[in-house]
């Protein structure tokens, strides 16, 4: 079986490197194809939505237009302009120019003023502004020349006074005896050009020679669709009207039929041109229409296309591979089946030795933590016994003094008895009963002290353990004359421990403070407790000599001490109760000024 699928790999592979072949070439052909055909449609429909969005922008301009020419054709017939310019008396000019103001304002014109036949403005509807056209001679402007020999002329040209573009309205007005002047009404186009760029596609008109008059991109006003030559430059510069215009040539670049493509932009994409000719008399509107969308929808066409052909082609493909797969997959299986089966019973044999191995390992394990938990238990109790031991000296002391004043006070009991003074033989009694309680409370602590613990953690009374502390080390305080001050102890504040344990850690610290001032004139240890919110802290703080460095980068390493009689756990076994409890036991010191312990635990709530 193996060497026959071998033998038809070759064939497999030539078979599929020609049907790849074959498949890229018709999907090619086809991709192109349909992505003509669709760049086809699309472009017909863009066309059609050019021509209408050109058709819009020419009905806003006809629209202006249309209202505006008919502005000087009624002021050419009106009587008061006509008696105005006759009499030329200042109060009909004055009253014309307030007409023509009102006027202006309703028609939305930039400007309308009256020419008198020597060229002098002498009514103007700006008459009221600092730019006002009343004194100024417009007699060179050829639509005032225009206007008197024809009757009436339009002129597209900059204002000499605003420098504004705009269209200029001229009509002669005829009296009886003759032509008595020119009426003239200027038409700015701000917002039909606010309007244009307010659709978003670039569009301008130009005048015969291809200037550009009105356009949406400022930029381009008089800037020539066509490259003008020198002399034609030059003459419309000496005619003025176009300011101080270089005439350049518009940033567009042609791009085959009426596709263009702009030069002052990085990276433009085509456009299509669409030209509407007579918008106004030798007026030519241009609009640039974005053609992205067209080549993207071809391109889309063609990509769709591609991964139709593809998926189309995969699954042929995998039809085809299918009945070999199949014929191969059943012999391969079966002896899967029969590999799978030997390796899962060699694995089983393994994992069942591995588990057994592993259970008793395991057992071994608990037993070995069992041992460990009552070691340490043991030692913990053996640490305790050791310093019930150190403390037992000073609590024999303890005790020898309240024995000793029972002994004497019932030898005078006695005597007083004999002499028939009970009253004050009371009193004897009195003082023995107090000193008993007092040998009952420091043997009641001993014992207590000594007990093994239990193990629970439960809220315990901070003053009570402070109190069985100081009641066990007050025989060290006074063996090493050294004064015990107490701070911040609060009543009720508790904590989660057990009191056994620690009393325990308490001790330790009592008893390692009074040793470190042993020597010390004025010894003082200190006991405060704080209560930090969530926790509670008592330190435990000595003046004695402190710690040398290296003593406290190990202070909790395990059978590491200074004393000579020590083993080194009290502070490793202090620390290890606090962790068990929740919470933690730091040192810090100064050398030759003292050291401080912090024994930090859980705040309980009674």
């Amino acid at each position: 079986m193996a060497s026959t699928s071998t033998s038809d790999a070759p064939v497999s592979r030539r078979r599929l490197l020609a049907w790849a072949l074959v498949a890229a070439a018709i999907g090619l052909a086809l991709a192109w194809t349909v992505g003509a055909l669709v760049q086809d449609r699309a472009m017909a429909s863009l066309r059609a939505r050019a021509t209408a969005s050109a058709a819009l922008h020419a009905a806003v301009l006809r629209s202006e237009l249309d209202k505006q020419r008919a502005l000087p054709l009624v002021l050419a017939d009106d009587a008061d302009l006509e008696a105005a310019l006759s009499s030329r008396a200042p109060e009909r000019l004055a009253a014309l120019s307030r007409k023509l103001e009102t006027l202006g304002v309703q028609a939305r014109a930039a400007a309308v003023y009256v020419i008198a036949t020597d060229g002098v403005t002498v009514a103007a509807s700006n008459w009221r502004q600092p730019t006002s056209f009343v004194g100024s001679n417009y007699g060179f402007r050829p639509y005032f020349t225009e206007a008197m020999t024809q009757g009436h002329a339009e002129q597209f040209a900059l204002g000499t006074v605003s420098r504004k573009p705009g269209l200029y309205l001229a009509r002669r007005v005829d009296g009886a005896a003759g032509p008595l002047g020119v009426v003239v009404v200027k038409l700015e186009f701000d917002g039909v050009e606010a309007a244009w760029r307010a659709i978003g596609e670039p569009a301008f008109v130009v005048d015969p020679r291809g200037l550009v008059l009105i356009t949406s991109q400022p930029e381009w006003r008089f800037q020539a669709r066509r490259p003008l030559s020198d002399q034609d430059r030059a003459r419309l510069r000496a005619q003025g009207q176009f300011g101080d215009a270089a005439f350049a040539p518009l940033p567009l670049r042609s791009r085959g039929g009426d596709g263009v493509q702009r030069t002052d932009v990085p990276r433009a994409e085509r456009q299509i041109e669409t030209r509407l000719a007579d918008v106004a008399p030798g007026w030519t509107l241009h609009l640039l229409t974005a053609a992205a969308p067209v080549d993207q929808a071809a391109a889309a066409a063609r990509w769709i296309t591609a991964l139709v052909w593809t998926l189309l082609s995969t699954v042929l493909f995998w039809l085809w591979i299918r009945r070999r797969r199949i014929r191969l997959a059943a012999l391969r299986e079966r002896e899967a089946r029969v590999e799978l089966e030997r390796r899962v019973e060699v694995r089983t044999q393994e994992l069942t030795q591995v588990n057994r191995a592993l259970s008793r390992e395991v057992d071994e394990r608990q037993r070995t933590e069992t041992r460990l938990r009552a070691l340490q238990a043991d030692l913990v109790q053996a640490n305790k016994l050791a310093a019930l031991g150190q403390i037992a000296a000073g609590v024999a002391h303890e005790i020898n003094q309240p024995v000793a004043a029972i002994r004497a006070n019932a030898d005078n009991g006695l005597v007083l008895i004999g002499r028939g003074k009970p009253e004050t033989a009371r009193e004897n009694l009195v003082a023995i009963a107090a000193m008993t309680e007092r040998i009952g409370r420091i043997t009641d602590e001993l014992r207590a002290f000594s007990r093994k613990a239990d193990g629970r953690v439960e809220p315990t009374l901070v003053s009570e353990v402070i109190e069985g502390s100081v009641l066990l080390t007050a025989s060290r305080s006074r063996r090493h004359d050294a004064r015990l001050v107490r701070e911040g102890e609060t009543p009720g504040l508790a904590v989660l421990g057990e009191r056994i344990r620690l009393e325990q850690v308490l001790v330790n610290l009592l008893q390692n403070a009074f040793e470190a001032v042993e020597h010390r004139e004025h010894g003082l240890v200190t006991l405060t407790v704080r209560d930090a919110g969530e926790t509670v802290e008592i330190a435990v703080a000595d003046n004695g000599p402190g710690l040398a460095p290296e003593v406290e980068r190990g202070l909790f390493t395990p059978f590491l001490t200074t004393k000579p009689q020590g083993l080194g756990l009290g502070l490793v076994i202090a620390r290890d109760i606090a962790a068990g409890f929740g919470g933690r036991l730091t040192a810090a010191s100064i050398p030759g000024e003292g050291a401080t312990f912090t024994l930090t635990l859980r705040k309980a709530e009674r």
